[in-house]
């Protein structure tokens, strides 16, 4: 990025997309904006090389299954006694099932228990919160840089040059205090009424989750009938396991809702899918069928079940704004049909493995 050298450059956003762009920038640019609405939290990412005698005794046959099982396990409260990934991301569920195991008879009360994940939380976010302090030269920056939140309140970052991009000087954070950037000229960023003449901007803005599928996706799917996927879905997604619609045949949908949803490794969802994709169609094959499609009743018991399910933003009304819980605003009825399977991820995926020996709901002809 030599020809950056004598460039002022914004970057608008401070989430997992600019923890990874800012080192790099800062190092490349004469001056840098790094715009931010909400901090993001970023602990230490430690990566190292693999000892290679430990990785031969683990990688038996299934062991990638076995770590996507895991780490699901210990990040949603399953019953995983043992952490085989051993990350940042693990280290929260840890720090939890030690409390937990260190209660006395009797205390494991549901008021107990939310105080120890509550003192879990706390101690973790103030070990970020003095990573910063510890880094970030400048008081006024570091403080800007301190995430006030629960961690799992956005998703969390792990770096280890982020933070020491706010040393590099002619680097600049522009906290906005939660409002955000105001608007972009013709020369450059206005943020807290003052304007950053700059030579180039960077939207690491977000991307959408609980946005119109139809959307994200860039097509309009069309199923039986010349029904439009965007007209059956007017007033909320329809799937049986966000993967099958009625009155689409054929179509198979890879993403999150409705199946296992917003878990922290968004691949265990694609690769279970997947594998749901593959069995039906080698069942189709193997069965001489040419259509397979899910019946209105199974469809509409599926959504029954999953409306038993809260919807996230219950679990979060004091977070900040964020994709978890809708910006901050009531869920719409869009939103409420954005879950997963009641019984929580690990279970609904023991559930998939078993309705991937019958597939009850689909019809095949």
């Amino acid at each position: 990025m030599d020809r950056l050298a004598d460039k002022r450059v914004a970057i608008i956003g401070t989430g997992a997309t600019a923890v990874q762009c800012v080192p790099h920038l800062a190092r490349a640019c004469r001056e840098l904006y790094v715009f931010q609405r909400t901090p993001s939290s970023v602990d230490v990412r430690g990566n190292h090389p693999i000892d290679p005698e430990w990785f031969a005794g683990i990688a038996t046959p299934g062991w990638q299954r076995r770590w996507l099982e895991n780490f699901t396990s210990n990040q949603t409260g399953g019953t995983a006694e043992t952490d085989l990934v051993m990350d940042g991301w693990t280290d929260l569920s840890r720090r939890i099932r030690a409390r937990y195991a260190a209660l006395g008879p009797g205390e494991a009360t549901p008021e107990r228990m939310a105080e120890v994940y509550e003192e879990s939380d706390h101690e973790k976010m103030e070990e970020i919160r003095a990573r910063v302090d510890a880094i970030v030269e400048d008081p006024e920056t570091a403080a800007g840089l301190k995430a006030w939140y629960r961690q799992l309140c956005k998703r969390p970052c792990f770096h280890d040059e982020y933070l020491q991009a706010f040393n590099v000087p002619g680097t600049h954070l522009v906290d906005t205090d939660g409002k955000g950037v105001e608007r972009v000229t013709a020369s450059g960023v206005v943020a807290g009424g003052r304007e950053y003449e700059v030579d180039c901007v960077i939207y690491a803005s977000g991307f959408e989750v609980g946005t119109e599928h139809t959307r994200r996706a860039g097509y309009d799917m069309t199923g039986r009938g010349g029904v439009k996927l965007s007209e059956y879905w007017s007033q909320g997604m329809r799937t049986l396991h966000g993967t099958h619609v009625h009155g689409f045949p054929n179509a198979f949908i890879v993403q999150p809702a409705q199946g296992a949803n917003l878990i922290s490794n968004i691949p265990h969802n694609l690769t279970e899918a997947g594998a749901t994709t593959a069995a039906v169609i080698r069942h189709a094959l193997d069965g001489g069928y040419t259509e397979v499609e899910v019946t209105r009743e199974a469809e509409d018991a599926w959504l029954d079940l999953l409306r038993t399910a809260p919807p996230r933003m219950a679990f979060l009304p004091d977070c900040t704004p964020g994709y978890y819980n809708n910006e901050g605003q009531a869920p719409s009825p869009w939103s409420l049909l954005n879950v997963g399977y009641p019984a929580g991820p690990t279970a609904y995926f023991s559930y998939l493995e078993r309705w991937r020996t019958t597939f009850a709901g689909l019809r095949f002809h």
